[in-house]
């Protein structure tokens, strides 16, 4: 991970992209949160050598997120085997596994003093078990700091092994959280190493599972990528028919001119509409809404309290 500043060069150039190359409506704002809390993150961050998905995927969130003293952080390396037309994070071959790596996440969620830790990887199919033994690793090193800590896991697909992601549920996270990203038909264009059918069915077993501690199953969707609102209907009924029970919906944003062009930036009067039809559907809590991703407020969402709304965006709690 770059050990600059938060808002370095690339960073600069990703904002400066995201404002006047994609001429972003007036309902999307960033924050920069506070810079005390910020600095202190990015530098524990830097010191324990970690990776965060907030910096590798451009979250537009990070410096709201670090103000506030929390981050997901990014197990396994900062470079994917798998090349989404979506996402930020570098492709490519990526380096062996840390095996100091769930010592020091569980270290600095501990001096961060978290009480829900996010833990998610970059998609390593070069590994006979897609990484999920170190997502094994970091969830008993967590508890095993702080048995109070609530751990959500957001994973990949594992492609499909069982095996795997039964090594990941064996030590009981709180929360298992897997993304379908887009809807059925944009699979390919999207996401094409991955599938939409597989995707499900790593949320029905996680929704099926009985250990040691009760388990919540998460999901989530952009929406402007081409998507109907028939599919995007259908998405959110195929995963309440699984079992998914937490939802993050949030608008795709191009991270560079190499990437998936936005179809259409969706209002935040229709993020809330569509909150409130997955809460008809059956999910327990639902965070919708422009800047919303995977783990943003995830501790709030967790809990079933009201996401905090921005003041230019519609309410996007649960």
């Amino acid at each position: 991970m770059n050990g600059g500043m938060l808002y370095g060069l690339p960073r600069l150039a990703s904002l400066w992209y995201h404002c006047y190359m994609q001429r972003l409506p007036s309902w999307i704002r960033v924050r920069f949160g506070a810079n005390g809390l910020l600095n202190d993150v990015e530098r524990l961050l830097r010191q324990g050598g970690l990776h965060t998905v907030c910096e590798g995927a451009h979250c537009p969130n990070r410096g709201e997120c670090y103000g506030r003293g929390t981050a997901a952080f990014m197990i396994l390396g900062a470079i994917c085997t798998r090349n989404c037309s979506f996402c930020a994070v570098e492709h490519g071959v990526p380096a062996p596994p840390d095996a100091s790596e769930p010592i020091r996440v569980a270290e600095a969620a501990v001096r961060l003093r978290l009480r829900h830790v996010v833990v998610t990887s970059v998609t390593r199919d070069d590994l006979p078990d897609g990484g999920a033994g170190m997502f094994a690793e970091v969830i008993r090193a967590i508890h095993a700091r702080d048995v109070g800590i609530r751990v959500e896991v957001l994973v990949p697909d594992f492609n499909g092994s069982v095996s795997a992601l039964e090594t990941v549920l064996r030590v009981g996270p709180e929360v298992l959280n897997h993304n379908v990203e887009t809807v059925r038909r944009l699979q390919r264009v999207i996401r094409p190493q991955a599938d939409y059918q597989r995707s499900l069915g790593v949320l029905a077993k996680a929704a099926r599972w009985r250990g040691p501690r009760p388990l919540r199953v998460k999901s989530g969707l952009m929406l402007g990528l081409g998507e109907t609102p028939d599919e995007i209907d259908e998405t959110l009924r195929d995963l309440r028919a699984v079992g998914c029970q937490d939802l993050t919906i949030g608008q795709y944003l191009r991270p560079s001119d190499r990437h998936t062009p936005v179809a259409r930036f969706v209002t935040p009067d229709e993020f809330s509409r569509w909150r409130e039809r997955a809460l008809v559907l059956g999910f327990a809590a639902v965070a919708s809404g422009p800047l919303v991703r995977s783990s943003y407020w995830a501790d709030r969402l967790y809990e079933g309290a009201e996401v905090s709304p921005r003041k230019d965006e519609k309410n996007v709690g649960s």
